[in-house]
């Protein structure tokens, strides 16, 4: 249950197997972006690809020395575009992957096409999603609702790429999905469709526990997305924007030319990826230990190299000495910009009134948002977030103070674009929307787990929070999520605890979430989980997602199968 890894042995494979020799990689927008997340340029260079190229693009050379490997989603324009490609071909063989199924149609067009017949191998391989960690992944996919119901479009690239996550992972799940969510049941039958169509592509090995998808919906918990997350990779993408593992640092004063855009990869940076999942006070500590490690095995100057072997020495050790100082320089830099970023914004001093809001029963915190509200160095999103989780969270109370929020909002000159957000919010996750209650302990046993809680305290006052999925996915494993909440699709049910459980949000997860089934993979035997959504989100994205939602913007692996033979 590694989609990361998946996705890499897909592209392995077809390097692989288009034998020795100079390569070109063609690929598409998505494709592009898939590649990108689990191999880098000089990792792929090293297996003789020494051209990466768009199907799109009208600039190609003839390059009759290189075999092409042409990596696809199988859309009607990249068909269109490949059958253009072969009628007059650059280079000297095709390898042919889609990234999910292919019409036979399709396949007899781009036959009919080959009149050179340069095609050695057309195939389906399921890498259909973007693998952000081994355990969560993203469809990249913005505005995927129209009021309550899908876009058309959006639910078929949805269908898509889950049942790509499912067909590489290799997995034929019992299927359960949130009630109150028509957009998870229409989800939840449009990839039962697909199972059913291609049956003989999910015919894998019977396990004793057959895996399990679950639908959920983000409207059932739109506070998670709205609060500041600390730990280092969900800071990253909150603060700074982590785009397909890349962040652009171009704005931050005094940058370095090397630094404008740096990589953040856990499969090739230590420091990253074992710092992903700590909060930030952790981080601060470590980024001291790696620059005092740095500074240990750094070159001592000329007195080293007195003698051939201390230079060979040197020589030798370079490459490695060379890859730390970049790993320092990046980290340092990252760490820095949060650390500006927060006392700028006074990050520290919101973030605890969110959590009050989210995780507290204490209407006295309207006055700490609004205190908070008068501060000058309290950004506008800050301030419009704020009044966004009073708004959520204190939505029919008897003594609200919304209104005069608003007011202050208007006030400190926060935009008419941000102050509609406040409404659309509630319109999006309010709780005539909601399908479970998200900030009040409804029975006992809840009660008593929350009063035990506050007895033992928190580790940290800015990670208070949990989100709705970590008690989804307690219950679930447990084998006790309620079937009148989370029904079954069809006739198919589970009679014991699920062990292989995929989760898919439609309208994005958050690097919160994932964090919570990070834990629980470690904390619970025998259960392994991957958690996907529509996208990831950061509080600006998510934002995106509710106004094109609720309409205040106008604007809007396994194995493959071989289809052919050499």
């Amino acid at each position: 249950m590694n989609v990361t890894l998946a996705v890499k042995q897909y592209v392995t494979r077809m390097i692989e197997d288009s034998g020795p020799g100079m390569k070109v990689l063609l690929m598409d927008k998505d494709t592009t972006s898939i590649v990108s997340m689990v191999y880098t340029q000089s990792e792929i260079l090293q297996k003789e690809v020494y051209l990466l190229e768009r199907i799109d693009s009208q600039n190609r050379d003839n390059m009759k020395h290189l075999k092409a490997i042409c990596y696809l989603r199988p859309t009607k324009e990249n068909v269109e575009s490949l059958i253009q490609e072969l009628r007059r071909p650059k280079y000297s063989v095709y390898f042919i992957y889609f990234s999910n199924v292919i019409s036979k149609s399709e396949i007899k067009a781009l036959a009919e096409a080959d009149e050179q017949e340069v095609v050695a191998e057309i195939q389906e391989f399921y890498g259909d999603f973007i693998a952000v960690n081994p355990h969560l992944f993203s469809l990249n996919l913005q505005g995927v609702a129209r009021g309550r119901s899908w876009d058309p479009t959006m639910l078929s690239r949805s269908t898509q790429g889950l049942t790509s996550v499912l067909l590489a992972l290799k997995k034929c799940p019992v299927i359960r999905y949130q009630l109150s969510s028509d957009m998870a049941k229409r989800l939840a039958e449009s990839v039962k469709l697909i199972i059913t169509k291609e049956y003989e592509l999910f015919d894998f090995r019977k396990t004793e526990v057959p895996p399990l998808l679950l639908i959920l919906d983000r409207s059932d918990d739109a506070i998670t997305p709205l609060l500041n997350q600390w730990t280092y990779q969900a800071m990253v993408h909150e603060l700074l924007g982590l785009n397909n593992n890349r962040i652009d640092l171009s704005r931050v004063p005094g940058i370095s030319k090397d630094l404008r855009e740096v990589v953040l990869s856990a499969d090739n940076d230590d420091f990253y990826a074992n710092n992903l999942y700590l909060n930030f006070g952790e981080i601060g500590t470590n980024i001291k230990n790696l620059m005092e490690d740095f500074q240990k095995k750094k070159p001592k100057g000329q007195q080293r190299l007195e003698s051939i072997s201390d230079m060979k020495a040197f020589v030798d050790s370079y490459p490695q000495f060379k890859k730390m100082s970049g790993a320092v320089s990046k980290h340092v830099t990252v760490v820095g910009e949060l650390s500006r970023l927060v006392a700028e914004r006074q990050l520290m001093e919101v973030s605890e009134v969110e959590q009050e809001l989210a995780c507290q029963n204490d209407h006295s915190s309207a006055q700490q948002v609004r205190r908070l509200l008068r501060l000058p160095g309290v950004c506008e999103l800050d301030a419009v977030r704020l009044v966004m989780l009073y708004a959520l969270r204190y939505e029919r109370h008897s003594n609200s103070v919304l209104p005069a929020m608003m007011e202050e909002l208007a006030k400190r000159g926060v935009s008419e674009k941000y102050r509609k957000m406040v409404h659309s919010v509630v319109e999006y996750g309010g709780k005539r929307v909601r399908g479970s209650d998200l900030v009040t302990a409804t029975d006992a046993v809840a009660i008593t787990k929350q009063f035990l809680k506050g007895l033992k305290g928190v580790e940290n006052v800015y990670t208070q929070h949990q989100p709705l999925l970590q008690d989804t996915l307690d219950q679930l494993v447990k084998g006790k999520l309620r079937d009148a909440l989370f029904p079954y699709l069809g006739a198919s049910s589970l009679r014991d605890r699920p062990q292989d459980v995929l989760v898919f949000v439609v309208g994005g997860a958050t690097y919160e979430e994932a964090l919570c089934v990070y834990n629980l993979n470690r904390s619970v035997p025998g259960v392994r989980i991957v958690l996907g959504g529509t996208a990831v989100h950061s509080t600006k994205s998510f934002l995106e997602e509710v106004t094109m939602t609720t309409g205040n913007i106008s604007d809007r692996a396994g194995e493959g199968r071989n289809l052919s033979r050499r």
